[in-house]
């Protein structure tokens, strides 16, 4: 019989890990809820996989031609048909199952109609799985549960309160709401930080340049030179040499540098911290950084409560979907709190990550019972504050960036000019004693 392994909240909202032998998928995600667990991710066990995947090589191997040794396996994949499905994407079929089901369209044939016009291969397979699901007798919440790399656990859990509040138009549409500011929140961003990228790009462009081809031009001119040149000159010329004959050791140790760091924000919990706290507090970006992370919190959490996800769910889904390890750390305290019986706003407030105005905004709609409400105009708030943000890192980066690159360029053209400089005094020099010389003598 066929082993599942799976993950599940229990009624607090807490993650649990098991394995159970059934005889088939529909019947381990019913297993699991008759233990009073919600099912987020259940797949065949990697044994039975394994054997499965070992009954079907032997006559790929047969067919494939001769047979020597072991069984010969083949993996075709083809492109469209796997990986992700991009945020828009996904976003536009949110929005239309919405309208078709407010519409009073059923559920399943919605998800056909969808499934008929999807352009995008892996959507376009995966509604039909999803389909395939409904049809026999899975809930949409259940079929959704199965794909969690296009549905994360925010998507799985707001379709699930929505049919079990019978308001799944309702929660199609925030859902699709939020999808929408999050994505234009993300687009101000980028295209702030596009200016200062691409000027930091020509100026690396242009410094490579003049160490490659320009500086070597001036050496050829200083060579005939009989004059002692000054040490800023030197160590420039002795940084083109270096440059010019090790580009490849130097570029790949720039990249073997860059790649380090990377691996150590990404697979670290320190560099992850360090990383995140220094977002938080750069000068330029710092304060985009935090309105950002203050307004995806506030929204996420108010989309999902307001959605009928129990608070303490709710806060484990806010807490994978921050983005940011401080804000993370935060959300995981709050939701001990709120586990022993307490308030929001104490861990928020001790957190020092959320202004007073947001922990005050929280308090009050806490204690009027209007908490959904209170986050939803905080996002809204932030959103304003994040447009207001991006102008003024704009504003700030733009002649940062310019002094940047006249500096390099400037402090290469006065190192090369250092020597002419001098050399044209020294003749001047000469010719002004010639001429006294000459004087005295008449």
């Amino acid at each position: 019989m066929p082993k599942y392994d799976y993950i599940a909240l229990d009624q607090h909202g807490k993650e649990t890990k098991g394995s159970i032998e059934v005889g088939s998928q529909n019947e381990a995600i019913g297993r699991v809820k008759e233990m009073g667990l919600f099912p987020t991710k259940i797949i065949e066990a990697e044994r039975t996989r394994e054997k499965s995947a070992g009954k079907k090589a032997k006559p790929a191997a047969r067919a494939g031609g001769k047979k020597k040794g072991g069984g010969m396996s083949f993996e075709i994949k083809i492109p469209g048909l796997s990986g992700k499905v991009k945020p828009k994407v996904l976003t536009t079929f949110t929005r239309q199952l919405a309208t078709l089901v407010d519409a009073g369209l059923p559920l399943l044939r919605g998800l056909r109609v969808l499934e008929k016009q999807e352009r995008n291969a892996t959507l376009k397979r995966i509604v039909g799985e999803l389909a395939l699901a409904i049809e026999g007798g899975s809930t949409f919440s259940e079929a959704l549960a199965q794909h969690p790399k296009v549905f994360n656990r925010l998507f799985v859990n707001m379709v699930k309160a929505g049919e079990l509040g019978g308001v799944l138009e309702v929660v199609l549409k925030r859902l699709a709401e939020f999808s929408e500011k999050a994505q234009k929140i993300k687009g101000k961003v980028k295209a702030a930080l596009f200016y200062p990228v691409a000027v930091l790009f020509v100026a690396m462009a242009i410094l490579t340049l003049l160490l490659v081809w320009v500086i070597p031009q001036f050496k050829g001119v200083f060579a005939g030179m009989q004059m002692k040149m000054p040490g800023f000159t030197l160590f420039v010329l002795a940084v083109s040499d270096t440059v010019r004959g090790h580009f490849l050791p130097v570029m790949g140790g720039v990249a073997a540098v860059v790649i380090v760091l990377v691996m150590f924000i990404k697979l670290t919990k320190s560099g992850r911290y360090l990383w995140d706290k220094f977002k938080l507090k750069m000068p330029p970006i710092g304060p985009v950084v935090s309105k950002v992370a203050i307004s995806r919190f506030s929204r996420t959490l108010g989309t999902l409560v307001s959605s009928g996800v129990p608070i303490l769910q709710a806060l484990m889904i806010v807490k994978e979907t921050a983005g940011n390890v401080i804000i993370s750390d935060a959300v995981s305290k709050v939701h001990e709190s709120v586990k022993e019986g307490e308030t929001i706003t104490a861990p928020l407030e001790a957190s020092r990550v959320f202004p007073p105005m947001v922990v005050s905004m929280v308090d009050v709609g806490e204690q009027t019972g209007a908490l959904p409400e209170m986050l939803l105009k905080i996002a809204d708030t932030y959103d304003e504050e994040v447009d207001n943000a991006v102008s003024a890192m704009t504003s700030l980066l733009e002649p940062i960036m310019i002094i940047f690159l006249a500096v390099i360029v400037g402090s290469i053209v006065i190192a090369m000019f250092l020597p002419l400089i001098s050399m044209i005094s020294q003749m001047s020099g000469g010719e002004s004693g010639g001429g006294a010389a000459g004087a005295e003598k008449d």
